[in-house]
């Protein structure tokens, strides 16, 4: 008894010493009047009580709006053989089909549609399924080949659905879009995407329009001729190519913006050929590669396009357009890449006026130019204009065209200023002559070089 009382004693005065030391050795602090008290951050925390996650994006309305308007295209084409081992057993000769497949949209009630022009090329027979199956045979109104757009056209005695055209130079990177197509022969399938960026040029398509969306909803083969549409179910451009080295979509692909295949659509309905207006300047993008290898030039723009040449008689001389110049927009479009420019000005014709506005001597103009019709053409990879009447007089001749660039294909057999005369025997007056004169049926051509030369090329 008296062992645990003593216990109990020794508890109680090591508890009151312990007390005691944490009470000495513990800091006291002194709050002055003058001084503000502490500043006080409440957190909140917000719940959400509807039972759902952050509202989604939805689709739906959009998918409903087009997909009837989006149609499967079939392209049946003869294959033409030298010889086919069963020609041997038949005693016949064999003449095996190759059918190509591939996307459309239907742009009126009455039938038109848009697909892209290496979807039907070559075709010598077109038909169409709409997306409740029924079949037509479709009738080719026009194409455009370096824009990559082609127009059918199928006879109804009913009203299609179809898809109206959006504006797709107010597009936004970041905005969500839909690709309507028949991949690998999947009718109406829809993938979503965002666009991924706008004005893109693609240097692998030689010879093509350089000013593609980019956008990453999964296009295939058999998308091609496709619609890409907005959320709001309008029609923003026509699904082209792909990147890949697979062959198959690997997260890029690339469409004719709306304004571009809309006026290629309009012209080929209303013309059977395009109208494009040009500006009449020659020149190159700026860049830092191009700043460093030209320090002559004193540039100071970091971005825009160098006036290098004006075409003499055209819009851009006319309204005062100078060598020099650094053209930074045209109308509310700002210019930092070439195909910037050359994807505005294609959807638009001659005699429409466009406001420039340039650096000259770094002040900043702004002017009004008129474009004129294109008077130069590509053929064959060469470039081709009407003769002007300088030309005329030097050459001593008043038909031809003359040779502007002579490209790749000839390896410069047909010199640059050489005069194109005939082909296959046939006059050529003007660039006009040279649309229905198919590359394929080409023999020969016949020129007179810049000696004055007359000299027939075999191909």
């Amino acid at each position: 008894m008296k062992t645990t009382l003593q216990l109990i004693g020794v508890a109680l005065v090591s508890s009151f010493l312990t007390v005691q030391l944490v009470f000495f050795l513990t800091p006291t602090t002194s709050v002055s009047q003058n001084e503000p008290p502490p500043l006080v951050h409440p957190t909140t925390y917000a719940y959400n009580l509807n039972g759902l996650a952050a509202a989604p994006t939805d689709f739906v309305v959009a998918a409903e709006k087009s997909i009837d308007a989006v149609v499967h295209v079939k392209n049946t084409a003869s294959r033409n053989e030298d010889y086919s081992p069963l020609e041997y057993f038949y005693g016949k000769r064999i003449n095996p089909e190759r059918i190509g497949t591939g996307s459309g949209v239907i742009v009126s009630p009455d039938g038109y549609i848009i697909t892209n022009n290496h979807v039907i090329e070559d075709a010598s027979k077109i038909e169409v399924t709409t997306n409740d199956n029924v079949r037509y045979t479709a009738r080719l109104v026009g194409t455009d080949p370096y824009t990559d757009i082609a127009v059918l056209k199928i006879d109804t005695e009913v009203n299609l659905p179809y898809l109206y055209f959006g504006n797709s130079a107010t597009t936004q990177v970041g905005e969500w879009v839909l690709a309507i197509g028949n991949p690998f022969n999947l009718n109406s399938t829809v993938t979503a995407g965002i666009i991924s960026a706008k004005s893109r040029d693609l240097n692998a398509l030689d010879n093509k329009n350089q000013s593609f969306l980019q956008t990453d909803a999964a296009v295939n083969s058999g998308n091609s001729g496709g619609a890409l549409v907005n959320t709001a179910g309008e029609l923003i451009g026509i699904n082209t190519a792909i990147t890949s080295m697979s062959g198959g979509y690997e997260g890029y692909s690339f469409a004719v913006p709306s304004n571009i295949a809309r006026k290629v659509f309009e012209d080929l309905v209303e013309y059977g050929t395009t109208q494009k207006g040009i500006l009449g300047v020659r020149g190159v993008a700026i860049s830092p590669e191009y700043k460093e290898q030209n320090p002559t030039l004193k540039l100071t723009e970091n971005e825009g396009f160098y006036i290098a040449q004006i075409i003499d008689g055209l819009g851009a001389s006319k309204a005062g357009i100078q060598e020099g110049d650094i053209l930074l927009k045209v109308d509310q479009i700002k210019i930092k890449k070439f195909s910037d420019l050359t994807g505005y000005l294609e959807s638009k014709r001659p005699g429409d006026a466009v406001e420039v506005l340039l650096n000259r001597d770094g002040v900043e103009k702004r002017l009004t130019v008129i474009l004129e019709k294109n008077q130069s053409v590509s053929f064959l990879r060469m470039s081709l204009k009407n003769l002007s009447p300088k030309n005329k007089k030097a050459f001593g001749i008043d038909k031809g065209v003359l040779v502007e660039d002579s490209g790749p294909y000839f390896n410069g057999q047909i010199e640059i200023g050489s005069l194109i005369i005939d082909i296959n025997g046939e006059r050529i007056y003007s660039v006009d002559d040279l649309t229905n004169i198919s590359p394929d049926e080409i023999e020969w051509i016949t020129y007179i070089n810049p000696s004055g030369e007359k000299i027939r090329l075999r191909l």
